[in-house]
This record gives C-alpha cells, sequence and structure tokens, in this order.
C-alpha cells in the first residue's frame, strides 16, 4: 500500500531527481516556460509553486530558503520582487500545463509548463520560439497574383544537347580485352575455364 508516499521517483536516485528539479526551477523562472514530459511537469508545478510562495513572502528566512533550490542570485531578486508583485493577489495555482503531444523517437508525453500571468517580453523569449522569426498570419501573407511571375526568377542554365556531351568511356568489354591483353596468362586460364 502507498500510504503518506508522495511525489514521483522517475527512475532517478534521489539526489539527480532533486539536482534536476533545482535546475528547472531556475530555468522556469528564467524564461517563464519550459517543455519536458508531463510527469515531470506535474512534479515541478508542486515544486515551483512553493517557490514562489518563498517569493510572496518576502522574508530574509524565506530568501534563504528559496537559495537553497535556485541557485542563480539573479533569478533571486526577480523571485522576490516582479514575480512576488505579480502573484500577490493570486492564491496558489502559479503555473499552467499544457500538453503538447508525443517526442519523437521514445513517444514520451510531452507538456509545456508555464507561468499563469506571463510578461510579453518574456513571452517572446519562450524555449521553442527563440531565434524564429514570427509567422505573418494568413490574412497578412502576400496573394499568390503579387509574387513574381516565374520568368522573372534566375533562369537555370541550359543543359547541353547530348550530341554535344563528351563520349562515354569505353564499355567494360573493352576494358576486359585491355587488361586481358596486358596479362596474356589471365587470357589463357579464362580460356581454358570456357569464358
Amino acid at each position: 500500500m502507498k500510504h503518506r508516499v508522495a511525489g514521483r521517483r522517475l527512475d532517478r536516485t534521489t539526489a539527480h531527481r532533486t539536482a534536476m528539479f533545482r535546475n528547472q526551477v531556475t530555468s522556469l523562472l528564467r524564461h517563464e516556460r519550459i517543455q519536458t514530459t508531463t510527469p515531470k511537469a506535474k512534479e515541478l508545478k508542486r515544486i515551483f509553486d512553493k517557490v514562489i510562495t518563498l517569493g510572496k513572502k518576502g522574508s530574509a528566512h524565506a530568501r534563504r530558503i528559496a537559495f537553497r533550490d535556485v541557485r542563480d542570485g539573479e533569478m533571486i531578486d526577480k523571485l522576490f520582487g516582479p514575480l512576488a508583485e505579480r502573484f500577490a493577489d493570486r492564491a496558489g495555482g502559479y503555473t499552467r500545463i499544457i500538453h503538447v503531444g508525443r517526442r519523437h523517437g521514445d513517444n514520451a508525453d510531452m507538456s509545456i509548463i508555464e507561468l499563469v500571468d506571463r510578461v510579453p517580453a518574456a513571452a517572446g523569449k519562450g524555449g521553442a520560439e527563440e531565434g524564429k522569426p514570427a509567422k505573418a498570419p494568413r490574412s497578412e501573407k502576400a496573394p499568390k497574383s503579387d509574387k513574381a511571375p516565374k520568368s522573372e526568377k534566375a533562369a537555370k542554365p541550359d543543359k547541353a544537347p547530348k550530341s554535344e556531351k563528351a563520349a562515354k568511356p569505353e564499355k567494360k568489354s573493352d576494358k576486359k580485352a585491355a587488361t586481358a591483353e596486358k596479362a596474356p596468362k589471365a587470357k589463357a586460364k579464362k580460356a581454358a575455364k570456357g569464358e
């Protein structure tokens, strides 16, 4: 029976699991949105909500406890500054989990975990969208008629006609004959075998 046993082991040792979740908490504070497997996201939600609650307390003791899990001074300042102000009126439920399908390779169920009240500046810094230009909506795309016709595009160089192509190399039978002339003993052996 599994009475009073909370949390997922995720097939990791305690030290590995603790380090992994500390890294994920720091990444979620930095990017405000990360993609991970669904069981990890569900477990991270429990841990991250406790860290946000520490940020809302704002005491020196809460800051020390938060620093135990978030080993980045810049993220601690963000936690006790803008995030604490942003979630001051919210009584829990600081993150949401969005299921995004399955991962290629091992078919693991993937999810995105993000802060509920994300800042628009952080929304552009998302992990998956980083470095990609934003696509224009269909209504803003140019219609097909406005595109340049094919004739104006760079023309491919014409191929040379078959008659002008270089002569093909010798056939295999010609190569065999040349080889046979060089090695008369090999030719005699082949003739003896009946080839």
